[in-house]
């Protein structure tokens, strides 16, 4: 979808009715950091209105991007834009993700795809890892719920922090 930018006068282009989205991570051994990917995806869904938005895990446990790229076709996509779930470039990004999803998109004839940036650096991320401290600082000091990234993990503690703190710092 295509709309122009009255402030800007440069086109923009979105993702349109026939588009499909996968959000792809890395994968886990953990199950919880999987279920992390679903739960981000049904946000993003959410927050975005797209139609069709699938999660994917580039190796390690299911769905692949194999699956999601057939899942989003057998949902109408006729374009499937993958996103890295990814902080910086790297290997995955430039080599396997591309490679995985070629081999995907074989099987499904007239189907375009695009593989986007990873997450980079963007100024947004300065506030998502600012509102994490915070967040964690407030767990800490008791005025918060722990979150769901530390959840049973311990790591968000006052032992932890503890620890942390008496560890000579020649030996972090």
């Amino acid at each position: 979808m295509d709309s122009r930018n009255e402030a800007t006068g440069r086109v923009e282009h979105t993702v349109g009715d026939n588009d499909a989205v996968i959000i792809v991570d890395h994968g886990s051994r953990r199950q919880e950091s999987n279920l992390m990917l679903n739960e981000f995806v049904a946000m993003f869904k959410a927050r975005t209105g797209y139609h069709i938005v699938e999660p994917a895990h580039m190796e390690l446990t299911e769905p692949s991007i194999r699956d999601a790229f057939k899942l989003c076709v057998q949902k109408g996509a006729k374009r499937v834009i993958v996103s890295p779930f990814f902080l910086f470039p790297g290997r995955h990004w430039q080599q396997d993700i591309p490679s995985l999803v070629a081999d995907a998109s074989k099987e499904h004839s007239g189907i375009s795809y695009v593989i986007t940036a990873p997450l980079g650096l963007h100024e947004l991320l300065v506030d998502v890892v600012n509102d994490r401290i915070n967040h964690c600082l407030s767990h800490v000091a008791g005025d918060a719920v722990e979150c769901t990234a530390c959840a049973g993990t311990g790591k968000c503690t006052d032992d932890a922090i503890h620890v942390l703190q008496t560890i000579p710092s020649s030996d972090v």
